[in-house]
């Protein structure tokens, strides 16, 4: 299998992308669009996932990964913290609330798994492949 040469690779940037689309569109219906404080933040923690990721596969150093990694993670935590709020204003549903939740998780469990690859791993991500679960080639 070839090397990750690309963050765009990775399968958990990719969930953290559609996970940030989901939560524009939610934080534009409603009162939760009125909410701007509130619907900036949710927002704000939403894109610190997807960035960071990116930011640090850019570094080309597993300390600096990991600890963008880290950085992501913690994100994902604050959104799902968020989420919470938003159902408790009725914000969002709770069929919403349980779907964007469930990507949350899912994301903070694939971040938890690449972080113990890389911490096990003596060499760049680049030179050694992740988990097969963890990574989506471009074709």
């Amino acid at each position: 299998m070839s090397s990750v040469e690309h963050f765009e690779d990775l399968k958990v940037w990719q969930l953290a992308r559609q996970l940030t689309s989901k939560i524009y569109s939610l934080a534009r219906q409603g009162d939760f669009a009125k909410d701007y404080g509130f619907r900036d933040q949710i927002c704000r923690a939403a894109v610190s996932i997807v960035s960071n990721i990116a930011e640090g596969f850019e570094r080309r150093s597993n300390s600096q990964f990991l600890h963008f990694l880290d950085i992501a993670n913690g994100s994902a935590g604050e959104l799902r913290a968020q989420l919470y709020i938003a159902l408790d204003l009725a914000y969002i549903t709770p069929g919403q609330f349980s779907e964007a939740h469930a990507d949350a998780v899912a994301i903070g469990k694939m971040l938890t798994s690449l972080t113990r690859h890389l911490r096990s791993s003596p060499n760049r991500l680049s030179s050694d492949q992740p988990p097969n679960h963890l990574i989506n080639p471009h074709s």
